[in-house]
């Protein structure tokens, strides 16, 4: 099965580059292009595709409001958001609004292609310079009411293997539990932790020194 593509982007060159790239991928099939978050929500209704490609700054409706809209109507579809900016500003609500994906369009095409690959599994991934905004997102006073002792040695343990990559499954094989325990592991952990996802989990984990 082909991943079906929409690209969205208010300028022609850059939808002309990325449809010219694309095409050359055989587990990719553009179905479309969109120059607005408007058109874009428009065209995933009618399109139905499987990933969204989304410039962040566009007249009308931005690529951040237009993101928080489709995972309203349709969750299923995958959000990359692909622009130019790295900002804190961009970063943190693009991700809050649903996004799984955010690179900088000066990525190499080999990794935008992988980074499509990957929403299909499920799995984020972030431009380097998007995860150190992360990081630094955490702010001083958050830190301080967060302890390593709120979670317990179970939760430690399958929050150690997120920090290590991990999915669900190879979790379950490490920890010799079912694949459902470890799912409900994690929603303790983002609950107790305050956090939205398993990667703010993750960058927390790391940047507090929690395992060696």
């Amino acid at each position: 099965m082909r991943i079906k593509v929409l690209v969205v982007d208010d300028h022609l060159v850059v939808l002309k580059g990325l449809r010219f790239f694309l095409q050359t991928q055989p587990d990719v099939e553009i179905v479309d292009q969109a120059q607005d978050g408007e058109e874009a929500l428009e065209k995933v209704q009618t399109l139905n595709p499987d990933v969204v490609l989304m410039d962040v700054v566009m007249p009308g409706m931005d690529g951040i409001e237009a993101t928080h809209k489709i995972k309203q109507i349709a969750p299923e579809v995958k959000v990359i958001i692909l622009t130019s900016f790295s900002d804190r500003e961009s970063v943190v609500p693009a991700l809050k609004a649903g996004a799984i994906g955010y690179q900088l369009k000066d990525v190499e095409p080999e990794v935008l292609a992988e980074t499509i690959k990957a929403a299909m599994d499920g799995t984020r991934t972030l431009h380097p310079q998007v995860t150190n905004q992360l990081i630094s997102h955490v702010s001083t006073e958050e830190e301080a009411g967060k302890n390593f002792s709120i979670l317990t040695p179970r939760e430690q343990n399958v929050l150690e293997q997120i920090t290590l990559g991990l999915s669900n499954k190879e979790i379950a094989a490490a920890l010799y539990i079912s694949e459902k325990t470890v799912k409900t592991h994690v929603t303790n952990i983002l609950g107790k932790m305050e956090v939205q996802d398993r990667t703010q989990a993750a960058l927390f984990a790391i940047k507090n020194n929690w395992f060696d």
